[in-house]
């Protein structure tokens, strides 16, 4: 997370990241007559809660937010996978309002703590950030699909459609779905907490320089939280529906894929799983992260047991995706290096290709302008030598070719070569 933070909402929140699921999504025509939807769906549902899970440990303010980034791409791509394409881009469209809005609020935390990230050196911020933390409230609560909120209508369209399958993927989709959404609400209230609710743990000179944004920095973020609150709500029609004819020809989908009337008529014991998950999230975060009802010696004694270091580490370590890229791949990484970019990229290519070429008639030409020395007994002894091997190549056509060879060309040869060297 090196670049400035409205630089990292327009990457996390509707460009760069996303424009794999926007492709995917114009692709569904490709999708829907291949076998790669049952594959697309289980990666993505695997993402969004492989993210979600390393979210829960991080420190980093923005670093948070950029896995949650991640754990939402999953949640877009498994809908492309089970064939719902406009509830993919509905979300799609409903993530960048919410998530800009976090990016740009945790810019305003950072510009006031002297480019400070760490969570852990945050709180008590409430008293000094009041527009920004209720700004983060609103983005958090949408980000976590909080009723009525934009992010609700399309994160849990998504889970509604995947339940609604009633196959293995789909019910794969919607379990890992759902355990996302635990993991999303536990770090997004845990930020939160951190910052703005718990006691003060930073540098005493940074919160006394602490301010809230000026108007410029918050407007953005008024505009925006009104786009959290209510486009769900208002273009939900429009995205989701088998009437809707917003996306025209833009979209394909084969007529029995359509399980949208299914998933309308789903239980009320199915459609709230994820709002429970949501809510567990919460209360655990709060029960955790602020020590209510639970002593902190408790707290303390469960995070050095075995088990909670041996969870940590493997989350912190990103499930050791890092070491076995290291282990494996950046082997084979460097065999390729040895092998295929020094022995002919930068060997044989470049030797005999333009550039080696160029290098080598370059260092000859040089070279050989030293032999233009000026002096008269340099240019003499080159005349000599001239007629030398011109009166060689004679006498080897007019006499026998073999023996002279061997008897008197050998020696004149040796002879002018030492002088040669002599001479120079």
């Amino acid at each position: 997370m090196e670049g400035p933070t409205p630089v990292s909402a327009l990457i996390h929140a509707a460009t760069l990241v996303t424009a794999g699921v926007f492709l995917m999504i114009r692709c569904s025509i490709i999708f829907e007559n291949s076998y790669a939807l049952t594959t697309v769906t289980v990666v993505g549902a695997f993402t969004a809660f492989f993210a979600s899970t390393i979210g829960l440990v991080q420190n980093d303010l923005k670093r948070i937010i950029a896995y949650s980034t991640c754990s939402q791409l999953g949640y877009m791509t498994f809908a492309v996978g089970l064939s719902h394409y406009s509830i993919a881009f509905f979300h799609l469209a409903n993530h960048a309002l919410f998530k800009a809005l976090l990016f740009l609020s945790a810019g305003c935390v950072i510009h006031a703590v002297s480019d400070e990230q760490d969570l852990r050196k945050f709180g008590s911020f409430i008293k000094f950030f009041p527009t920004s933390y209720a700004m983060f409230l609103i983005g958090s609560l949408a980000l976590v699909g909080f009723p009525f909120l934009t992010g609700f209508y399309s994160k849990d369209a998504i889970l509604e459609v995947a339940i609604s399958k009633h196959n293995s993927v789909g019910n794969f989709a919607h379990l890992l779905g759902c355990l996302a959404a635990f993991c999303t609400s536990f770090y997004s209230f845990r930020l939160i907490y951190l910052t703005f609710v718990n006691s003060a743990n930073g540098y005493k000179k940074h919160i006394d320089a602490v301010h809230d944004g000026p108007i410029l920095m918050v407007f953005p973020l008024i505009f925006l939280s009104f786009g959290s609150i209510f486009v769900g709500f208002v273009l939900r029609d429009a995205f989701i529906g088998l009437g809707s004819t917003l996306f025209g020809n833009s979209i394909f989908n084969i007529v029995y894929s359509f399980n949208l009337v299914d998933s309308e008529f789903l239980s009320a014991s199915l459609k709230n799983i994820p709002f429970f998950c949501t809510l567990f999230g919460i209360f655990l975060s709060t029960l955790l992260i602020n020590c209510w009802y639970v002593s902190k010696r408790a707290i303390f004694q469960y995070k050095i047991s075995s088990v909670y270091r041996a969870l940590y580490t493997f989350l912190i370590q990103k499930w050791h995706f890092d070491q076995i890229t290291n282990e494996t791949v950046a082997n084979i990484m460097f065999f390729g290096y040895r092998n295929t970019f020094q022995l002919i990229d930068k060997g044989i290519i470049e030797a005999f290709g333009p550039s080696g070429l160029g290098f080598n008639l370059q260092l000859l030409s040089v070279n050989f302008v030293n032999y233009q020395s000026g002096k008269v007994y340099n240019y003499a002894f080159f005349f000599i030598i001239g007629i030398i091997s011109t009166l060689c190549f004679f006498f080897v056509i007019a006499f026998d070719l073999e023996a002279f060879v061997i008897n008197d060309i050998f020696l004149i040869f040796l002879f002018s070569y030492f002088v040669f060297c002599f001479v120079f």
